[in-house]
């Protein structure tokens, strides 16, 4: 599948001329060897405005970017796990405020690091479970292995929960292991980006009684029609997948980054519900419209309009932001005037970021610098596709959304 320019941007509030400028700033990134190659898709009112590609998926064979490539979106599969644990409960199946003890047991009488090092950590009780829509908005107190800013991200890289999970753990058996360390902050004191999406994954696998993979196929990736999407490849196509890259330290020239993109290549353990997919542009672009046009695409509806907007709204504790609320060590997305809903950060106020944006637009972002944005005021999508590790090495998202809303002209 691909996504062809399906409308004439001045037709729909663009400039085209405004709009070629993307093609040629991202350009630059591939001709002086920063990037590989990329792939941009703009759409407005529910039609495509901007669809473009350019370099290489993979530099050392010459393949191409073309618009069938397969991407690892990374963290950009928090936002689908999201909406399949919020399709369970519009069915009743839990409320945002159970604890999720009642079907997880290994997170009961936790504990909360309060001082002292990895060796010798002094903790407290919980003094709060963790409830569903802590989960869902990343204040129930877990963390990341590859954070690096902390003594209890430190415990979870000595258990073997870095960047990814030990080969032979499954979700469920990561899950018992997070249960065992302690939490990062009391839940709902703090915002701290962490594996709370897989336990929401392992959530909806316990609740739905399927399988994380077989959810996503059954319930979101076949209605929609997003064919693309899976947790690994194999076969042919494998060809399609562009390959993983990292800066060289005194270039910044993109270099290849087998031990980790080879990842792809096998079914893993662990169904990360956090940050296990692959996807194309095509595939992405038909669950953001989704999005835009309040959980219905296609006469396929999987969510009702007043839940994805309850979604995208801010539900950090007092409307606080994520610079007040933040435990730091996030380079992913601007803090000031960023709150978080359920599944996605939200624009409160565009004017700390210092980048062009719509109150009430929400996006997310995954680790190999791939990026989509939903405004609803403006009614625009925009996607972004490339493959280097990590996001924070180059500003690419605040640079796309320049380019695109300085291409508005209505």
């Amino acid at each position: 599948m691909s996504v062809a320019r399906s409308k004439d941007p001045d037709q729909i509030g663009f400039d085209t001329a405004r709009l070629a400028r993307i093609d040629e700033h991202f350009g630059r990134y591939v001709d002086d060897g920063r990037l590989a190659g990329w792939q941009v898709v703009v759409t407005r009112r529910g039609e495509v405005a901007h669809s473009s590609t350019y370099g290489l998926r993979d530099r050392e064979s010459g393949a191409p970017v073309e618009a069938d490539t397969l991407w690892r979106i990374y963290s950009m599969t928090k936002p689908v796990t999201s909406v399949a644990a919020m399709m369970l409960w519009e069915e009743g199946r839990f409320e945002l405020t159970d604890e999720i003890s009642r079907w997880l047991p290994e997170f009961a009488d936790l504990r909360v690091y309060s001082k002292g090092s990895a060796l010798k950590p002094y903790t407290v009780p919980a003094v709060e479970p963790i409830r569903v829509w802590h989960l869902l908005t990343h204040t129930a107190g877990l963390t990341y292995g590859f954070m690096q800013t902390s003594v209890v991200d430190g415990l979870y890289r000595a258990a073997g929960y870095d960047l990814y999970p030990p080969a032979d753990v499954d979700l469920a058996g990561a899950c018992a292991a997070f249960g065992e360390l302690p939490l990062l902050f009391q839940p709902g004191s703090a915002w701290g980006y962490s594996v709370a999406t897989d336990v929401l994954g392992r959530l909806v696998e316990v609740i739905s009684g399927q399988s994380l993979d077989a959810f996503f196929a059954d319930r979101i990736f076949g209605p929609l029609g997003m064919t693309d999407t899976r947790w690994w490849v194999e076969g042919d196509e494998a060809d399609r997948l562009a390959a993983l890259y990292v800066p060289e330290p005194r270039s910044g020239r993109a270099v290849r980054y087998d031990s980790l993109g080879s990842l792809a290549f096998s079914k893993p353990a662990l169904l990360s519900g956090g940050g296990g997919l692959i996807s194309s542009a095509a595939d992405y672009h038909r669950f953001t419209q989704l999005l835009l046009r309040g959980g219905e695409l296609d006469g396929v509806r999987l969510l009702g309009p007043r839940t994805v907007r309850f979604m995208t709204r801010n539900h950090l504790p007092g409307g606080q932001d994520l610079g007040t609320l933040s435990t730091g060590g996030f380079a992913e997305t601007t803090l000031d005037g960023i709150g978080f809903g359920l599944g996605f950060a939200v624009v409160d106020d565009p004017i700390p970021s210092r980048v062009p944006s719509s109150v009430g637009e929400y996006y997310w972002g995954g680790v190999a610098s791939t990026a989509f944005w939903v405004d609803p005021a403006e009614e625009i999508t925009a996607l972004l596709f490339t493959q280097l590790m990590p996001s924070s090495t180059y500003p690419l998202r605040s640079q796309l959304r320049q380019l695109v809303y300085a291409a508005l002209r209505d």
